[in-house]
């Protein structure tokens, strides 16, 4: 059986053994085979952000990985938990990252003292015109970085779930929509527990992946290094050029959705789903909304990957990123030093995949 891939270590897709076309595959009927213009509008997205990974690469370095999984975020209008320790470019990836899909940026630096209002935007009275007006917040944005979001309390957290779900903001019973794309990038420290909030189960099951940034090899830091020592500043962006923007994204996702699904292949991703509601390691398993959200991952893989079906392998590939914030240890298994993504490789290696 093909190992998963991880994409907080992994590469772009095709990038690793195993990771191509599958047994099983049902070709689709001709009335779902896309027009030939649809065909060239999806191969001319895919390029686009394929060359996304050179872009970035530019001012950070070893995280293609991660940029695969923001690409597939996109294409499924979903949201990132991004986990890594301090200094790992999670900010200056998605500014890059921003940069190069031609998208607006913001950043909000989530603290004990932050206010919905300063999230979403309030009501300011204005004494010109007597009356009240809505200013907008930081979320009105394409690209949100939602900076340490477990140290802000739970209702300021919560100011997001209505954007994140509905893509909009509710403000004196007027919803106001949000731009399109918009996705939440939300960044968390794995060993800083001191003051701040864990996120509850409700607003982890939001985001579509979790993915782990991870500390750069040794030869990437060298590489880093020579960089800074030839006078790379990463706050100076103007080497990034845009190569990607909102109709490459709307061109991926309208491909994305008509990536063939077999029924062999949706009955694996509930499987591997329920499995994970039985499994004596976890208290909580994956809800309907996680399946949903792996097999929504597993296409946007199997089209970055030049494939118009999905493949188990496909879904072997996301089940980590998209399902190990969506599960909870039991506090024997924690004291017996059992992690979430062992026991996710366990299940996968136990429930078989279809042929």
């Amino acid at each position: 059986m093909n190992h998963p891939v991880d994409l907080g270590k992994g590469g772009w897709p095709g990038d690793e053994p195993g990771t191509g076309p599958a047994a099983v595959q049902d070709t689709p009927p001709d009335a779902a085979r896309p027009s030939a213009e649809a065909l060239r509008q999806s191969e001319t997205a895919r390029a686009a952000l394929a060359a996304l990974r050179g872009e970035v690469a530019k001012t950070v370095v070893g995280q293609d990985s991660v940029v695969t999984g923001l690409v597939i975020a996109l294409l499924c209008r979903g949201h990132v938990l991004l986990e890594g320790v301090p200094g790992t470019a999670k900010t200056l990836l998605i500014k890059t990252l921003s940069r190069a899909l031609d998208l607006d940026f913001k950043r909000v630096q989530f603290t004990p003292d932050l206010m919905p209002g300063d999230v979403t935007g309030s009501l300011v009275y204005d004494n010109r015109t007597a009356e009240f007006e809505y200013r907008e917040g930081p979320v009105f944005t394409n690209l949100l970085l939602a900076d340490e979001i477990n140290r802000t309390p739970p209702k300021t957290q919560a100011s997001l779930l209505e954007a994140m779900e509905e893509r909009q903001v509710s403000v004196e019973g007027s919803a106001r929509p949000l731009p399109d794309p918009f996705v939440v990038c939300a960044t968390q420290n794995p060993i800083e527990y001191e003051g701040t909030y864990p996120l509850p189960e409700a607003q982890l099951d939001r985001f579509l992946v979790k993915l782990t940034v991870p500390v750069p090899t040794r030869d990437e830091e060298i590489s880093m290094l020579q960089r800074h020592a030839s006078g790379f500043d990463p706050r100076d962006l103007s080497e990034v050029k845009p190569v990607a923007g909102a109709a490459e994204l709307a061109a991926g996702r309208a491909a994305t959705r008509a990536v063939h699904l077999d029924p062999k292949v949706a009955a694996y991703v509930v499987d591997l789903c329920r499995a994970t509601r039985q499994s004596p390691s976890l208290q909580l398993g994956v809800s309907p909304r996680g399946a949903t959200a792996l097999l929504a991952t597993s296409r946007a893989w199997a089209w970055l990957s030049g494939r118009d079906y999905v493949t188990p392998d496909d879904v072997k590939a996301l089940a980590r990123p998209t399902l190990r914030h969506r599960v909870a240890l039991r506090p024997e298994a924690e004291l017996e030093g059992a992690t979430t993504d062992g026991v996710l490789e366990g299940i996968l290696a136990h429930v078989p995949a279809p042929r």
